[in-house]
């Protein structure tokens, strides 16, 4: 077989990988279509509990009370069909890998969904909560409260994006040891650097309030101090078969 045919044959598995993960979801986004204000109701859950007794959300757009609701519902279909997604990921890159390879990267793409998850959790459950009501609380009572829900969505993928991103740095720092680009004893030194480089993200990253960037600072501090730990017990047994 020629290079050419094998470009080819790969473009081909490619597109087919492709192919099955879109189709995995739209089947996941057609039982969620349905139930588009549902879901809504339940993302915007965080923000009505804070909101003055009596305020509302509105929509300023002809047809932002139809396409918002379709878009948390395509975001919640993209959710449900991960796994898939990431499997057809996997099934495209292994032939390329090692055997040892192999062994290391299905344990990562798991560990890389449920830490995002995590983060989004952790995101809708606590930073939301918290972060609404202090806004909230310190708005002048001269004015009247009505977010629009086309900008609360995208503040809601945002922080979404930015939580999930937040907590695959353990996957991050692991895989720096892994592939011996950094050692444990360096992530150390640079612990202070990284300190203030978490603050800055956060500021950037994040609304300009207080509350939600030191929400978002510490857990990125804290586990970026996990992605060490773990990294000892990987960096050893490294250490062991390079002296053998």
């Amino acid at each position: 077989m020629t290079q050419q045919d094998t470009f080819l044959s790969h473009l081909i598995e490619l597109r087919d990988r492709l192919l099955k993960a879109l189709i995995a979801v739209i089947i996941a986004f057609l039982p969620c279509f349905f139930f588009a204000p549902q879901l809504y109701d339940i993302l915007a859950t965080p923000l009505m509990a804070a909101l003055p007794e009596g305020a509302h959300m509105i929509a300023t757009g002809v047809v932002t009370p139809f396409l918002v609701p379709v878009k948390v519902a395509l975001l919640v279909a993209f959710c449900m069909a991960l796994p898939i997604v990431l499997y057809q990921a996997w099934a495209f890159v292994a032939p390329g890998l090692y055997s040892h390879e192999k062994r290391f990267v299905l344990p990562l793409v798991v560990a890389s969904t449920v830490l995002f998850f995590s983060g989004v959790a952790f995101c809708y459950f606590f930073v939301f909560g918290v972060v609404f009501k202090f806004v909230y609380s310190i708005a002048p009572k001269s004015i009247e409260v009505a977010p629009d829900i086309e900008n609360y969505f995208s503040f809601v993928l945002g922080m979404f994006v930015a939580f999930g991103v937040t907590f695959e740095v353990p996957i991050a720092v692991v895989l720096l040891v892994k592939m011996k680009m950094v050692s444990v004893a360096k992530l150390r030194e640079i612990r202070p650097y990284v300190i203030v480089g978490a603050f800055v993200v956060a500021a950037v990253v994040t609304p300009p309030d207080v509350i939600s960037q030191i929400m978002l600072a510490l857990p990125l501090w804290m586990l970026y101090e996990v992605g060490i730990v773990v990294s000892t017990f990987i960096e050893k047994p490294q250490e062991e078969s390079s002296a053998v």
